[in-house]
């Protein structure tokens, strides 16, 4: 179903907004696990009836949130990232762009990057919103690779290429060697980046680390070594 289908009441924009509002605070309280249209509907003073012209099934609201989550981490990046700054620098801002909007929305971070949701499928609709993340980084990627800005790596992955067709494409064609293998490297550069955040927002490091603002820069520099791109120091953010 189209999750942007709403009842033709003339506040169905503003019920929708109020939904999916309620719906994120109790992304916090109760997890995505534990969202009902019920619930929801109670939090925010409405008759089940209205919350239902707007989202039918649990599954559409879920969607709706997924959309909203992917596309508001993935503007906070987009608005973070300077075209036309050196690479590194352009990395390291938009990253921390994504770190500033997970601590400041850990219920929609967990939503996305957390354990999935028992019975909720996401479905195509999730897609577009879901790339934008991937397709910063691989905007500085090219960048930095037609501005010469990368080393070359020292090793290539082995056999046959690993990737599907559709990332390939997203990225523009496979480069010419030594290259040949950076979409495979900013895959990795960009599940290190997803799976630090896990860390970070789930208290995995603070017990490790005594500055977790400054390791998740120091991260980031060394997970850009994987596709020989050289992250400057930033200046403390928090």
């Amino acid at each position: 179903m189209d999750v942007s289908a709403i009842s033709s009441n003339d506040d169905a924009p503003d019920r929708a907004g109020a939904v999916k509002e309620t719906a994120r605070r109790q992304l916090v309280e109760l997890g995505a696990a534990g969202l009902s249209l019920e619930g929801v509907a109670r939090a925010a003073g409405l008759g089940l009836a209205d919350v239902e012209a707007v989202f039918p099934h649990r599954d559409d609201l879920l969607t709706a949130l997924v959309i909203d989550a992917y596309d508001a981490s993935g503007a906070a990046m987009e608005r973070a990232d300077t075209a036309g700054a050196p690479a590194g620098a352009r990395l390291l801002a938009v990253t921390r762009a994504l770190r500033r909007w997970s601590f400041a929305n850990p219920g929609e971070f967990t939503l996305i990057y957390g354990s999935p949701v028992p019975g909720y499928h996401a479905p195509e609709d999730t897609v577009p919103a879901a790339a934008r993340t991937p397709a910063v980084l691989a905007g500085i990627i090219r960048a930095a690779l037609e501005g010469g800005e990368l080393t070359p790596p020292r090793r290539a992955v082995p056999g046959p290429p690993l990737l599907l067709p559709a990332a390939v494409e997203a990225f523009g064609g496979v480069p010419e060697a030594p290259f040949s293998d950076i979409i495979e490297r900013g895959i990795v550069l960009w599940s290190n980046l997803i799976g630090l955040l896990v860390f970070q927002v789930f208290s995995r490091t603070h017990d490790s680390v005594k500055d977790e603002a400054a390791y998740f820069d120091y991260a980031i520099a060394v997970a850009a070594e994987s596709i020989g791109l050289e992250v400057p120091p930033g200046e403390p953010t928090d």
